[in-house]
């Protein structure tokens, strides 16, 4: 599919693409500037808006602007051609991308502009909020257009239900938090979808009232309450470790042999670098480079595009300090939304409330998902402001708790 922007597009990119020296968002490439090729497309989080993006001077609140959606445009390309370093990463946008996703907190070294900074970050952070309110703030107005209504819940994992941290492998949930999930599940259907393999979300999670998806939907554990329709080829009856029976639904199966082998290239290719992490998460792998030094980055990003400039069939995705490699298939986390409503028998039903929480560019396509035709509602977690297919906001994984606190005590309040 073309999807080369307008001129008139390429001016709006022009301008919201660009370097704020004074609190350091990373630049971004405008696509016009990428030459086209047969190439794996590399999908960028969103960076973090600033005033001048946010286009408001600090004497004119509130702001209010249509929402942007993600477009597939913003792909970035990866050249075949090796041409080295600066050619095949800084020029392909990989190393502004990696720098954007996940862009460290604001610096201010001189004590006098801390209170300036301070200002400034509360009225981008202000006007942000009125385009994504609070979650906990809006309750009411959520609960109020959840009456006569079944809420279906699904939650992201990493920086939703558990805080980011440096190791991957220590991403625990606290036990308060598992209790209120558990206490969530009894009384809506929920949901986990995470990037992690859909066993490694469930050992960190281990609860098991709910339903798991992991590689970022790729790899769903199910209800078998209701048919599913002849479009999933790729799902067989199987059974829990409960031994209840379960729909396993595997879209990207044929690609396991090929993850492996790039899995075990990765690992080979990065293992000199002091810092990276290369996760298996069975149907995509990810490179974590959150305790690589940044002067590194840009060797992390040659020896993935090396790796990869050999696999067309595979694409490469920037969460927060990660590349993950994925299949090239036409299926997402939103997708995976809409497969467990169909499992759940809550497909095409007015009465049906969905609610999607997460913190990450990958759980865009669920946020569009849920709140497409005002059917439900798409909450990111967010402790700094950025663009979003989602309604509301919270700041952290304390937030959604109290958000799913309310959830069952407005539940309990309603049943008597």
């Amino acid at each position: 599919m073309d999807c080369l922007p307008s001129s008139s597009d390429k001016k709006a990119l022009k301008s919201w693409f660009f370097i704020d020296k004074r609190v350091g968002c990373a630049t971004r490439l405008d696509p016009m500037d990428l030459k086209s090729s047969h190439t794996s497309p590399v999908l960028t989080d969103p960076p973090p808006m600033n005033k001048a993006i946010l286009g408001v001077h600090s004497s004119l609140l509130p702001y209010s602007s249509p929402r942007a959606a993600f477009s597939p445009c913003l792909l970035l390309t990866i050249p075949r051609k090796k041409t080295g370093i600066l050619d095949d990463v800084r020029s392909s946008g990989w190393l502004d991308a990696m720098k954007s996703s996940s862009p460290p907190p604001m610096k201010i070294t001189k004590a006098v502009n801390n209170e300036y900074a301070s200002y400034d970050a509360d009225v981008v952070y202000n006007a942000w909020k009125v385009k994504y309110p609070s979650a906990i703030a809006s309750f009411e107005e959520i609960t109020n257009h959840a009456k006569g209504k079944r809420i279906a819940l699904f939650l992201d994992y990493d920086g939703t239900l558990s805080p980011i941290v440096d190791n991957p492998d220590c991403a625990f949930m606290s036990d308060a938090m598992r209790a209120v999930v558990k206490m969530v599940a009894k009384y809506f259907p929920t949901a986990i979808i995470s990037g992690r393999s859909r066993d490694k979300v469930y050992e960190f999670v281990g609860l098991t009232e709910l339903y798991y998806a992991g590689s970022h939907g790729m790899d769903i554990m199910g209800p078998v309450r209701q048919s599913i329709s002849d479009d999933h080829t790729n799902c067989v009856r199987s059974v829990d470790e409960q031994g209840k029976e379960v729909n396993l639904f595997q879209p990207a199966g044929e690609f396991l042999p090929m993850i492996n082998e790039v899995l075990r290239s990765l690992v080979e290719r990065t293992k000199d670098i002091i810092g990276v992490n290369v996760e298996n998460n069975k149907f995509c792998v990810s490179v974590h480079y959150r305790n690589v030094d940044e002067k590194h980055w840009t060797t992390v990003a040659q020896r993935v595009h090396d790796v990869l400039k050999d696999y067309p069939c595979l694409q490469l995705t920037h969460g927060r300090k990660v590349l993950e490699v994925r299949p090239m298939i036409n299926w997402d986390k939103g997708k995976a939304v809409t497969f467990l409503l169909e499992s759940l028998g809550l497909s095409n039903c007015d009465d049906v409330l969905p609610i999607y929480v997460g913190d990450d560019q990958t759980d865009e396509d669920a946020f569009k998902v849920v709140t497409e035709g005002h059917r439900g509602y798409g909450i990111l977690v967010s402790s700094v402001p950025k663009k979003s297919n989602a309604v509301y906001s919270v700041k952290d994984p304390s937030e959604v708790m109290e958000f799913l606190k309310s959830l069952v005590t407005w539940k309990k309040s309603s049943a008597l």
